[in-house]
């Protein structure tokens, strides 16, 4: 325990422009079912004009609604071009963390610059999986996921394995369009299903302002509630196929 506890003090402290995974893997994909539902494609490093999104003030509502603030240990998943990972820096403040963390190299050898190039001293750029953020186990306070989780292969690989990387009450914000996966979005009674599928117990769900989506709040299962991979009953919604 007592080594477990310093491995990830000393992976929190790594500095940034460290693309690499922070944890061993996790569950495996294959132990997983396939969603029962069409995947986006990855298309771009963010999801629209971040003049835009700073006049909705995006973060800041995802932010307080989530509670998010100084000291905390935050893991923005799919971090893409960095939006999130700007913004949330100065909100958890130097005692705090953000983990950056993406699958895809062009995104994150981008994101290690911009993190540089601003001098973020308390950003860590993570490396992950699709099925597997690869983050210290019982390390994180919250995880954000924006825009992206209609575009993650396998959702309840990834949501099991994120359950075990959350703190007791930790919560998980999932920032999506209420459009179908093909439209770059998540209608909210699969995505509550999909949650629940997993174990997740779901706090809040809201619509943003500014037209950004909407955001629902999950509290994740502790590590030993969660169902067993063979058993996760995949959701099916007929309003996903439509083209």
């Amino acid at each position: 325990m007592i080594r477990s506890t310093i491995l990830t003090l000393l992976l929190l402290t790594l500095p940034a422009g460290a693309a690499e995974p922070l944890a061993p893997p996790a569950a495996p994909a294959e132990r997983f079912p396939k969603p029962d539902r069409p995947v986006a494609e990855i298309v771009a490093a963010q999801w629209a004009d971040p003049k835009e999104r700073d006049r909705a003030d995006e973060v800041g509502q995802v932010a307080r609604l989530m509670r998010i603030g100084p000291g905390q240990t935050v893991a923005d998943i799919g971090a893409g071009s960095g939006y999130y990972v700007m913004r949330l820096s100065p909100r958890v403040g130097p005692q705090g963390r953000i983990l950056a963390q993406d699958i895809t190299p062009d995104y994150l050898s981008d994101l290690e610059r911009r993190v540089a190039a601003e001098r973020l001293t308390n950003v860590t750029v993570v490396r992950g999986e699709a099925h597997d953020p690869r983050l210290p186990p019982g390390s994180l306070d919250a995880a954000v996921l924006v825009h992206m989780y209609h575009e993650v292969a396998q959702p309840f690989g990834l949501l099991w394995n994120l359950a075990a990387m959350m703190k007791p009450g930790g919560k998980v914000g999932i920032v999506d369009a209420d459009a179908i996966p093909s439209r770059h979005g998540t209608p909210p009674k699969l995505l509550r299903c999909e949650l629940a599928a997993v174990g997740y117990r779901e706090l809040s769900m809201t619509t943003l302002k500014g037209g950004v989506g909407y955001l629902a709040v999950f509290e994740a299962p502790p590590v030993d509630k969660r169902p067993d991979p063979a058993a996760i009953t995949p959701c099916r919604d007929e309003t996903t196929r439509i083209r």
